[in-house]
């Protein structure tokens, strides 16, 4: 009725005066001394997504896009339709979207940490100082920059024995093939940016594998996030 009310009075159609609350772009503008924690954010030209803000690990402000674990119950070999758009939950396993993705990187230069924590509960790292995800009319493709962290680069790198390099790849998933492969490597594991078909993979059940910390592909948890970076 106030709406009503006021909107009468300012010669305002009733729908139209309903504000949509201002979001952050993504969780590097939250409040100095945030929890980590759920919230929403809304980059440009998307609409608002709840995600996880992680404000403990270093540098504070990293906005989650992917977490898996071991024993997830998620399903990683979904459409690519289910992958543009995100699905899981952020109190546990998911992902962020490609789409959504594509339109955070797109604000600015941003720079990428993955995560892993293997079997023996230690967690590794590998940083890179530009990330960014193209549109999906190109295939959603990957773009990394300078690799530095607590092992060797297997996302830049070309790696010929094992599955070539992620770096510059479309994003594949079961019902669109866009690896190198003469096969589909998402019907076997799930959505990625494959080569032939991969050294790292995060998105998989039972199956997480970063080279030199669970080569088996036992990897207890990874994680994705990002930031803004100050690289030009």
């Amino acid at each position: 009725m106030l709406l009503e009310l006021f909107s009468d009075q300012l010669g305002i159609p009733y729908p139209l005066c309903i504000l949509t609350p201002a979001f952050p772009p993504d969780c590097s503008h939250l409040r100095k001394g945030s929890p980590s924690g759920v919230y929403v954010i809304q980059p440009a030209r998307s609409p608002p997504r709840v995600v996880w803000c992680d404000m403990d690990t270093e540098g504070k402000g990293w906005t989650v896009v992917q977490r898996n674990s071991h024993d997830t119950e998620l399903t990683w070999k979904q459409s690519w339709t289910t992958y543009k758009y995100g699905f899981g939950n952020v109190h546990s396993d998911y992902w962020l979207g490609t789409e959504y993705l594509h339109l955070l990187t797109q604000q600015g230069t941003y720079k990428v940490r993955f995560v892993v924590r293997d079997k023996a509960n230690v967690t590794h790292y590998a940083e890179y100082d530009i990330f960014r995800v193209e549109n999906e009319a190109s295939g959603y493709p990957l773009r990394l920059g300078r690799h530095s962290g607590d092992g060797d680069d297997y996302l830049t790198l070309y790696h010929p024995k094992k599955g070539g390099i992620h770096d510059n790849m479309k994003f594949s998933t079961v019902d669109k093939d866009q690896d190198q492969y003469s096969g589909n490597c998402a019907k076997s594991y799930g959505g990625w940016w494959y080569n032939r078909c991969q050294n790292v993979l995060l998105n998989a059940k039972n199956y997480i594998v970063w080279p030199g910390f669970c080569d088996k592909g036992d990897c207890a948890s990874s994680l994705i996030l990002v930031k803004p970076t100050d690289v030009c």
